[in-house]
């Protein structure tokens, strides 16, 4: 499985960004997904996570209410809606692959990675 991100960019603060992650494979049906971030001087952590048929997801607190995860398993992609940004949303965001049946917290649970997407919050 291959994935590459789009969408990130610069906005203000409360802005929105919708994050795309487009997989390549005919298997990715039975790939649970992730979304992960890293910003600067600190360590990878998860953000949120859809099941392969979509029926479950999870989200880190800090995000609960503001981003939606989906995806659509026609299309091959994953999707990341993120309202209401804040500054400390900045950070490099991945999209991860695991062949879990539900979303997973630890990121060695996920065998496939993306290359990343800037996502950068002004106040």
């Amino acid at each position: 499985v291959q994935l590459a991100e789009s969408g990130g960019g610069l906005v203000q603060a409360g802005d929105s960004l919708r994050l795309a992650c487009k997989a390549s494979g005919p298997l990715f049906r039975l790939y649970t997904m992730g979304w992960f971030r890293q910003a600067p001087a600190k360590e990878r952590e998860f953000v949120a996570g859809i099941s392969y048929n979509g029926d479950t997801t999870h989200y880190t607190d800090s995000v609960k209410g503001r981003f939606a995860i989906s995806r659509d398993n026609v299309e091959n992609t994953v999707s990341l809606q993120m309202n209401s940004l804040k500054p400390e949303d900045t950070a490099t965001y991945y999209c991860a692959a695991a062949l879990v049946a539900r979303p997973e917290t630890n990121e060695s649970e996920y065998e496939y990675w993306g290359q990343g997407t800037q996502v950068t919050v002004s106040s």
